[in-house]
């Protein structure tokens, strides 16, 4: 047998903490040295953005340092690529130092930190002048394996309390810089700020110094270790001996005292995240019940009877029941697995029974999770972990939303032609019901099941239904409360990308409270300061509205935490049925505050979102009152304590930060770009367009955006009213179509009113800049709220503005003479060239429609020869109309599309006869033309109809 260690002459020994000190000094002198040669020899041009130049911006940023220029682009790889040696060393020493027996974390910490080191040489080597796409996506790689580095490196830290005062200190630098550095590159880019970019560069700078000190404080654990080098074969020809041998000291196995020192098991792990999965499984049925139940309605025109559907969330009330409570607490496996049904909906076509599959299978989710958390009653750390997968599956589905652009590739509307991944999501969620339902419950204690001692079951269920809706209609999409307080341009609050990711991060803080600080969560302090965000969030807008939204996803999510533990323990029927129906009369009130003008009783609720809120929170209120009283400070005082609950918080914790890194990323790559190109620059044509969506669900109960946005880039449409726009309420899913539309056609989007003024919506989309745009509600005494946009643009280097508007019903005859005299002022107020896009319910040449178009309002209709028209319109004034056409709609929605062609900066004819001569489109140039693909049979069911073919004028 090979001997174990050879004997030889010592050649070399150093310390340990010099592969600290020499990777620090490298790296730091490779960003420090193309900084002073960049800011010798090309200072003016590398703090030039694309905005701003010297001397509103003064410091260069690291990127334009490090990328964009020579000689220091050169002497900054040089040096980081000497840098690569001792890091790799280090991440080596640093796996050494901290490896344990039996223990899987040291391991990952390391292959994190090879990860950080490769991605490192991405984002350097692959500036963003070579390839702006390579270059973020190593960049946000090694963002996101910061944090578990991060993380894994204060769990592992020796027992060496300066150095672990340090990493603290310095990782809290790092993170917190993210927040002003964020904020400052908005205002930059989103505002166009001077001088932001300058202070976002020092934020940057800042980051460079907080990462390299943060490993370099590994200095003062390596000195623990010698390196050797030892000549075996006496080949060397210097000295025969520096050092004598010295026997490595055994190091004692002691980590920080905290949840993440636990040691790792991958078991424990992937049973957290199929908990975790499952319970993204339940929000993404529940939360396309909505959706599927609002078809019926929307194609009625008011109520169709379907709606009873909602009514199946109140399936926990069978638990009252004792043979079948536990009859399903001895199937729980068997209840999941029937609950994903509602996953396999999308193979149903036929929209009564796809709606039925999906009632269902809310049946049987509602009816699984509340028997899951009755029958974990009895034993603490196992009921906190399926509360724990419960919430934070909100908080996934709410991640996956913010990556689809408010949809869920796994609702019943997607399927593979729309984004969906319903089959890949079933599969893994029949393994993780597996993986997740193989314990089952240990009993339940005879208290438990009684339901006594405990307080009011009624109060909680009151609790869990005041919980369950706030959660659902606020929180089950992360731009809903950005929406409610969107003012439109120029930005003066958050935008949903990508700002939806505080929403997120807010959320986590809630849960974090609601795990590690359970009194606090269900105190009434914290109940008083979330009423005051619920406050902000319905009266204010723009920022100071934001950061009450940003205190309720805090508190909702954190009393989430307290009140379904108590719920669990009290009678199961009473506390989510009873719980569930509560919720399901708050969602109808929701609605009712909108839908006042098709539902019974409807008027007394018109527009009172004040008191939806008011009853939710005093809801809430009822829960935290019995939850209270009924939680001893004793018993979590033993759950925080035991060594059980610590480790499997920890695996909770890793999935939360996983998320968070998530959202981050995804609010980067789903940033604004603002370089947005018209279809037709040259010509200087700006073809604009109206259609009522329908709420984007076509005739066959499918998500219609793909749909919609082949047809509107095909059309080659450069500014869209969308009406009948807002989704985002619980029957709707709480979606935003525009922002699809927005990211993928690259368009200026502004939503319109948002969801807490009780409309149907509007929105425009732009390819040209949007200036400035105010929100209108109409004079609507009797009917619906008839809602519009007045926006300014910039198109082609002239002011041009559009209006976006919905008309009331014709059951409303006053309400629309009220507001065609209230548009045709605003319109006629207007010194611009102007566009109206709009859905009037009139006949052309009668009615109102000789408001609209009138002296008053100064404006034109695109063709008053078309007789054929009810509802949209297509008004100008003081422009050069050129083209117009009808598109059939196909079957997206029950409205065609209309467009209409102008072009900027040539003489509008003044002779009413010469602009209205229709003209052959063999005498219109090329760039002027609507696509040829349309003519005749058209695509997929879309086609100039009415006329045939489009029309052009002279």
């Amino acid at each position: 047998m090979a001997p174990r260690f050879k004997d030889g002459d010592v050649v070399l020994a150093f310390s340990g903490s010099w592969v600290s000190w020499v990777h620090t000094m490298v790296a730091y002198s490779a960003f420090v040295s193309a900084l002073i040669v960049g800011v010798s020899l090309h200072y003016h041009k590398i703090i030039q953005n694309e905005y701003y130049g010297y001397p509103d911006e003064w410091f260069p940023s690291v990127s334009a340092t490090i990328g964009d220029r020579y000689p220091e682009r050169s002497v900054f790889m040089v040096f980081i690529a000497i840098t690569s040696g001792p890091r790799f060393v280090l991440v080596g020493l640093w796996y050494l130092l901290t490896a344990r027996p039996n223990s899987t974390l040291p391991k990952v910490v390391a292959l994190t930190g090879l990860l950080r080191t490769l991605t490192c040489g991405g984002w350097t080597y692959v500036t963003s002048t070579d390839d702006h796409g390579w270059h973020d996506i190593f960049m946000i790689s090694y963002l996101v394996a910061t944090l578990p580095w991060t993380l894994g490196c204060l769990a592992l830290s020796p027992e060496n309390s300066k150095a672990v005062k340090y990493r603290k200190y310095l990782a809290g630098g790092f993170f917190g810089t993210l927040v002003p550095l964020i904020y400052f590159f908005i205002q930059h880019k989103v505002h166009k700020v001077a001088g932001a970019y300058t202070i976002y560069a020092f934020f940057e700078w800042a980051l460079i110094l907080f990462d390299v000190a943060f490993d370099a404080v590994t200095a003062l654990d390596f000195e623990t270790f010698e390196l050797v080098v030892k000549d075996v074969k006496g080949a060397s020809k210097g000295n025969s001996k520096m050092l004598e041998d010295a026997a490595p000291e055994k190091q004692k196995d002691k980590q920080v005292q905290q949840v993440f020192g636990q040691a790792f098991s991958w078991n424990e792990a992937i049973d957290v995240v199929a908990d975790v999965y499952n319970g993204f499984v339940f929000w993404s049925i529940l939360t396309s019940l909505g959706m599927v139940v609002w078809y019926f309605p929307l194609w009625h025109m008011g109520i169709s009877g379907y709606e009873v559907i909602i009514m199946t969330t109140v399936s926990p009330f069978l638990l009252g029941i004792r043979s079948v409570r536990s009859l399903v607490v001895k199937n729980l496996r068997l209840c999941h697995f029937l609950s994903l049904a509602g996953l396999l909906a999308y193979q149903v076509e036929n929209p009564v029974l796809r709606l039925l599959t999906v009632g269902f299978a809310v049946w049987m989710s509602c009816l699984s999770w509340a028997a899951t958390w009755y029958a974990e009653a009895g034993h603490p750390i196992r009921l906190e972990s399926k509360i724990l997968a419960w919430t934070m599956g909100l908080l996934t589905s709410t991640v996956v939303k913010f990556a689809y652009q408010t949809s869920n590739p796994i609702w019943p509307t997607t399927h593979a032609g729309n984004g969906g991944l319903n089959g890949l999501g079933f599969i893994i969620a029949v393994f993780a019901v597996l993986r997740s339902t193989r314990r089952g419950p240990l009993g339940i204690s005879e208290m438990t099941a009684r339901g006594r001692k405990e307080g009011s079951s009624i109060l909680a269920g009151m609790g869990i239904g005041g919980v369950f809706f706030g959660l659902h209609s606020l929180l089950s999409d992360s731009s809903t409360m950005i929406l409610w307080v969107w003012e439109g341009y120029p930005v003066r609050g958050p935008i949903a990308a990508p700002h939806g990711a505080l929403t997120i991060a807010a959320m986590a803080v809630g849960l974090l409270i609601g795990l590690f600080h359970e009194g606090l969560a269900g105190s009434w302090t914290l109940y008083g300061i979330g009423c005051v965000g619920a406050a902000l969030l319905t009266t204010r807008s723009n920022w100071i509205g934001y950061y009450g939204a940003l205190t309720i996803a805090v508190y909702l999510m954190a009393v989430s935490v307290p009140l379904i533990g108590s719920a669990a323990r009290k009678n199961p029927a009473t506390a989510f049925g009873f719980g569930l129906l509560v919720y399901n009369f708050m969602t109808l009130f929701h609605v009712w505050v909108v839908a006042y003008a098709f539902v019974p009783g409807g008027p007394l609720v018109r527009e009172r979102t004040d008191w939806v809120m008011i009853t939710t929170m005093l809801l809430i209120c009822c829960g935290v009152f019995t939850s209270v009283s009924s939680t001893t400070a004793a018993q979590r005082k033993r759950l925080d304590a035991s060594p059980v609950s610590k480790k499997q918080r920890s695996y909770y914790v890793y999935v939360l930060g996983g998320l968070q890194l998530l959202s981050v990323a995804i609010a980067y790559f789903r940033f604004p770009t603002y370089d947005y190109v018209p279809y037709h620059k040259d010509d200087k044509v700006l073809t604009a367009g109206i259609w009522t969506i329908h709420f984007s669900l076509d005739n066959d109960m499918w998500s219609s955006e793909y749909r919609m946005r082949d047809v509107i880039k095909e059309l080659e449409i450069d500014v869209i009213g969308l009406l009948e726009s807002d989704l985002q309420r619980i029957i709707m899913g709480n979606r935003d179509t525009t922002q699809f539309l927005a990211e993928d056609l690259g368009m200026y989007v502004d939503f319109g009113p948002g969801p807490k003024r009780h409309t149907w919506g509007a929105a425009l989309l732009s390819k040209f800049p949007i200036v400035n745009s105010t929100h209108h509600l109409l004079p609507s005494p009797v009917g619906e709220l008839a809602p519009a946009i007045e926006a300014t643009l910039d198109v082609y280097g002239e002011m041009v503005d559009v209006f976006i508007f919905h008309s009331g019903q014709e059951e409303d005859p006053e309400d629309r003479r009220l507001q065609s005299e209230y548009l045709s002022k605003l319109m006629g107020t207007s010194p611009r060239p102007s566009i109206l896009l709009s859905y009037l319910v009139t006949k052309p040449l009668e009615g109102n429609y000789n408001t609209y178009v009138s002296e008053t309002s100064g404006m034109h209709d695109i063709d008053p020869g078309d007789w054929d028209r009810w509802c949209e319109y297509i008004l100008y004034k003081g422009l050069k109309r050129t083209g117009y056409a009808r598109v059939s709609r196909s079957t997206i929605t029950d409205t065609e599309i209309q467009v209409g062609k102008f072009v900027i900066g040539e003489q509008v004819p003044e002779d009413e006869k010469i602009r209205n001569q229709i003209i052959p489109e063999s005498e219109v140039a090329e760039g002027r033309r609507f696509p040829q693909m349309f003519h005749g049979e058209g695509v997929r069911g879309h086609f100039y109809h009415v006329f045939d073919e489009p029309r052009y004028y002279a």
